[in-house]
This record gives C-alpha cells, structure tokens and sequence, in this order.
C-alpha cells in the first residue's frame, strides 16, 4: 500500500501490476477518483500495437488504484480507427448531466488514404477525434462516431466543463499550425461551430500542444509542450481571463528543471481535488524504457513509459510545477469555501477586464501606419 506518490517510479495497482493509464486523466464521481488512459502493456518497438485499449482505475487516496478493466477496447477491424495499430491516445472524459452520460473524447492520428494523397504523410496528418459514450465510469463505453472539430484536423487536445452551466470547450491542437478552443453542443459529443485560434506558429517544434486546462479564482490557466514527439521539451503556461482569451504566455512552469525538459515528461491533464487546496500536474516519462539504440532508430518502447505527478503551486498568478521525490495529496489543506456571491463579482469583473484589454489592443491596431 502506498502513502506517498513518488513521480517517475514504476506504479502499481492493487492487485500488484503496473498501471497501464498513459496520457491520463482524473474525473471525481462521488467520492471515489477514477484515473483512466492508454494502456500501453503493448506497444514496444516494433510489436505493431499503438495501444490496446482504454483502461480505468479507481481510488480514494489518488495513491492506491484498483484496476476496473478496459472501459473501450480496441477494434479488431484494421480499418477502424480504434484498432490496436492506429494512434489513438490521450482520451478525455467529461459527464453530461442533462443527458447522464459519460462522455469520451480520444485523438486518432492517421485516417485511411484517400484518392489524390500523394504520401502517408498526408494521410497521417489527417488528425481528428474519436467519440464513445457510456452510462457508467466503469461501465463498457460504445463507439458512436468520429469527428472532425469544426471541419479542422485536430491533435492533442483537453475538454473543459463550467462546473456552474455545464457549457463545455474542447481544446486542440490544429496539427503544426495553432492551438483551437471550441464550444461543444450541449450534449457533448459534437462542436457548435464557435472557435477562436490562438498560439499561432510557423509548425513544430513551435506549435504547442498536449493542453492541460484549469481554473482558479476565476482565472484560466493553460499549460502546454512543444511539438517534439515523445522526447520532452520545455513546458509553457499562458492565462486568460474568458476561455476564449486573449491569452498572456507567462513562460516556463518548471521551476529547477536542470535539463529544460519539464522533469522528463509531457504533462496530459491537470485535476483539482476536490475539497483540497491542490492542483496535480499528471504528466507521462513516455522514454523511461527507451535504450539509445531503440531511440536512434526512430523507435520507442512506451509499454516502460512511468508517471510524474507533481503538485502545482500558484505565486503571485504565476503556476509553478517543483519536483517531488516523493509527496501526498493528504498533506495539503483543505479548501476554503469562497462565498458565491464574491466568486460571481471576482468573474464579472475579470470578464470587464479582459473586454477592455481586448478593446485597446484593437485600437492599438487601428493606429498602426497613421
């Protein structure tokens, strides 16, 4: 039994295997923490399998987890894009009250040719969405069709829910190009066809992607990588006000990171405990089971990917990620319950805020060559 979360260790479950839950994410029902990711128990070089399904996990210490089973297995179709070959990964699930399902999201890289593709580049770079919904956490999710966000390709991505209306965002990345926030359709499974661009650069290494969103006192906060594959690279963390931005990049996270790879790892998610005064960084170390000869060769062994999960700490509206040792989610303290009617004046006026922000940059624009 563990009581410490020791970031970068091999993770065991309960009945003493290796979790397999990468590009993870928590979601809170009740009382109990379900962890759920890529199972990766396969996906050495050359063995043809990307993953081998979705696997979840339950808690009630984020320490201990008990393994629940795969919640979407792969296809055995090679055409479907949930077959165990594709690059489905970093599944992201959020639960639609109106509708009382669980809803998941998961990023297919690759699409079959079609007539006039000159390369599998091209079809590999047709990046887009996989979409599955079940009735319970546990339960089996079904397959119920694949998107194209807003008619865009679409890479790693985040979803985000106002816990207050239930309006929901996805977050993507437009392969190599900038990064897309989107409303979804009250049901979940679909975008509205609003969106807003932001991040724009000129392709990889510079196009962020892996977005991890959170909230805090009313402000956004969004953490990302560069585009480097599965080798780690310098984290960046920007903040808005609205969802839609604008947005202020306020630099790198990582604070001590002696080799400017955020701690040899790609964070995928960020989850507040509920009832804590505590935010967790879940990040995956994809090359801790990666030789230099494996690596040289253009390959890697992600079944030997571990976990660093590290506490974020807010100072002065700048996010910092430290690294742990070791560290436990029950050493940090309970939230203070912040009265309603304050957190509704703190929004409205940071919603005031970024309106003028917006309208000044415009006029600053308006002079520009008079």
């Amino acid at each position: 039994m563990y009581n410490k979360i020791t970031p970068g260790s091999i993770w065991l479950d309960t009945d003493g295997n290796k979790i397999q839950a990468h590009g993870a994410s928590i979601i809170c029902v009740g009382d109990t923490y379900y962890l759920y990711g890529e199972n990766k128990e396969k996906t050495y070089a050359d063995s043809g399998y990307w993953h081998n399904g979705m696997n979840c996990y339950s808690s009630k210490d984020l320490m201990n987890w008990k393994y629940e089973g795969v919640i979407l297995k792969p296809h055995e179709a090679p055409s479907s894009p949930l077959h165990h070959s594709k690059m489905c990964d970093r599944p992201h699930i959020l639960y639609n009250k109106e509708t009382k399902k669980f809803v998941m999201w998961i990023k297919v890289m690759g699409d079959e040719p079609i007539d006039g593709e000159n390369s599998d580049f091209e079809a590999h770079n047709r990046q887009f969405m996989c979409i599955a919904t079940s009735d319970s956490m546990t339960g089996k999710f079904e397959f119920l069709k694949k998107v194209y966000p807003a008619d865009m390709y679409s890479g790693d991505f985040d979803l985000y829910a106002n816990p207050t209306d239930g309006k929901a965002y996805i977050l993507f990345e437009r392969p190599h190009t900038e990064m897309i926030i989107a409303d979804l359709t009250s049901d979940y499974t679909d975008v509205t066809g609003y969106y807003t661009a932001h991040f724009p650069h000129p392709g990889a290494p510079f196009t962020r992607e892996a977005p991890c969103l959170f909230r805090k006192d009313g402000k956004f906060y969004l953490i990302t990588s560069g585009s480097t594959g599965y080798f780690p690279n310098p984290s960046e963390i920007a903040t808005a006000d609205l969802i839609h931005g604008p947005w202020d990049v306020l630099g790198n996270p990582c604070v001590d990171d002696h080799y400017n790879d955020s701690f040899n790892c790609q964070f995928s998610s960020v989850f507040k405990v509920p009832g804590k005064e505590l935010y967790m960084a879940l990040g995956d170390r994809w090359m801790a089971g990666t030789t230099l000869e494996v690596a040289a060769a253009g390959k890697t062994n992600t079944a030997l990917a571990t976990y660093v999960w590290l506490p974020i700490k807010i100072n002065d509206d700048m996010p910092v990620i430290e690294w742990k040792d070791e560290w436990s989610p029950a050493d940090y303290p309970d939230e203070v319950q912040v009265d309603p009617m304050q957190e509704m004046i703190k929004q409205m006026r940071g919603a005031a805020s970024s309106f003028m922000k917006r309208k000044e940059d415009e006029n600053k624009k308006e002079y520009v060559g008079e």
